[in-house]
């Protein structure tokens, strides 16, 4: 791509930043980036923010795209499926997808987010810490930012910005004063707490290292998530009142016995639970929703900035980096056009975004609620069997979504008719091979038109 060198300014050094960084540079742009934390490589940041992230294909596309995937392959961990905890200790295994390729891969955010920064600043970018966003002049381009170290004050002017400020964007607030800017947050009455699980015997995984395990209790859950160091990270899934919630879990000794009676067989694993429970934070989740994701040429959301989810389907960072390759691929298209670029990558995206969103909320309930229920496996037998007769027409709902790169909005879509159709074709039997393959023939052709598989 034939470019001047423009300066783009980035808002934000999390995960999205660098990568479209890198993507920037690698067009012929300058890109400067400000960061209202401090370096992560040389401060060590306070625990209870670093659940760990689950790299997916549309991840996985984007960073082979700006040529990083291969550098990755040293700190993650597949995950061939789900491992669940019975409250009586017993272990059910559920398979991703349809063979050992189709894996999720645990990375940690925080060995991602230094890796990316690394990458990006030894092909030129420039990123300066403690640097936080105080206001901005969308009209002039001038951006206010306070070093947090002084804090002084110094304007910056900047022809092109783009917030991947995360889900409490400096970016989004300041769009929140122009005229009809829509915005939404909705608060799951759920919270999230860190926990860990250390190494086991012989510095080994102290469980099945390549799955995600799943402790699901109905109202609330416990999961934990594989990592290089032999240890496991886990969160604790919980309301944040009523009879089992966080409201509750006040003392070491009804944090204790809440864990005994509900997760027998985590408690021997976690020696430092109590410490862990009351030093970390308890964080919330919230879904955000707001348009336009721009201002002119001149700024763009990106990211949770423009659309965060809760992270129940695994999507928040692999739906953040296809933002980056879409952004990307547009801008190839039509060059440094930005005004056009900005309204065209909002037009791709936020129907796809808005679908994951919904996504991510009812997998939330199938995590916690049904996937130890024996009716729910068999129906995904079946969906793994449809999608075996059928691989044009029928590939499982959470299969589109994570396996491969057709948009959200098409999985949401045809999940929904998928759903009824499995609802019909299971209703009334036990075992696959009582499944009328002439009825699922006739649904399945009737119902589904072929996909394009990316």
């Amino acid at each position: 791509m034939t470019s001047t060198r423009q300066t783009i300014t980035l808002i934000g050094a999390g995960l999205n930043g660098p990568l479209l960084a890198l993507g920037l540079v690698q067009r012929g742009f300058q890109v400067e980036i400000y960061e209202r934390r401090p370096d992560m490589r040389r401060v060590r940041m306070s625990a209870g923010r670093s659940i760990n992230l689950a790299l997916s294909t549309r991840g996985i596309h984007a960073l082979k795209k700006v040529g990083l995937w291969d550098a990755m392959q040293k700190i993650i961990i597949p995950m061939k499926g789900r491992m669940m905890h019975s409250v009586t200790s017993e272990l059910t295994f559920q398979p991703y997808g349809k063979n050992e390729s189709e894996v999720i891969n645990s990375i940690s955010r925080a060995e991602l987010n230094i890796a990316l920064m690394n990458a990006a600043q030894s092909q030129g970018v420039a990123i300066h810490f403690q640097q936080r966003c105080a206001g901005i002049d969308f009209k002039t381009g001038t951006l206010q930012l306070r070093d947090e170290t002084s804090c002084d004050e110094r304007p910056v002017d900047c022809a092109v910005v783009i917030g991947c400020d995360g889900s409490a964007s400096a970016i989004r607030n300041e769009m929140l004063k122009l005229n009809r800017f829509n915005f939404s947050q909705q608060f799951l009455d759920y919270g999230y707490k860190e926990l860990a699980i250390p190494p086991g015997p012989a510095g080994k995984h102290a469980l099945e290292t390549n799955a995600l395990h799943i402790w699901p209790r109905g109202n609330y859950m416990l999961i934990a998530l594989p990592n290089m160091d032999a240890t496991f990270a886990c969160i604790l899934f919980l309301p944040f009142g009523g009879p089992d919630s966080f409201e509750r879990l006040t003392t070491p000794s009804a944090l204790d016995e809440f864990f005994r009676s509900r997760f027998p067989d985590a408690v021997p694993l976690m020696p430092n639970l109590a410490n862990d429970f009351f030093a970390n934070p308890t964080g919330a989740m919230v879904t955000i929703k707001c348009s336009p994701w721009h201002f002119g040429g001149q700024a763009l959301l990106l990211g949770d900035a423009a659309h965060a989810i809760v992270p129940f389907f695994g999507q928040g960072i692999n739906c953040g980096f296809e933002d980056c390759t879409t952004l990307l691929e547009l801008l190839d298209q039509h060059g440094a056009d930005w005004k056009t670029v900005f309204r065209e990558f909002e037009v791709a995206r936020k129907v796809n975004t808005d679908a994951i969103a919904d996504l991510a909320v009812e997998n939330f309930v199938e995590m916690r609620d049904r996937v130890a229920d024996p009716r729910f496996l068999f129906r995904k037998k079946v969906e793994l069997a449809l999608e075996a007769k059928y691989p044009q027409l029928f590939v499982p709902k959470y299969s589109m979504v994570t396996f491969h790169r057709i948009p959200y909005s098409t999985a949401l879509n045809r999940g929904r008719v998928q759903d009824e159709m499995l609802a019909a074709l299971c209703d009334g039997i036990e075992r696959i091979e009582e499944l009328d393959w002439e009825r699922a023939d006739q649904l399945v052709r009737t119902s589904l038109t072929p996909l394009e598989h990316s």
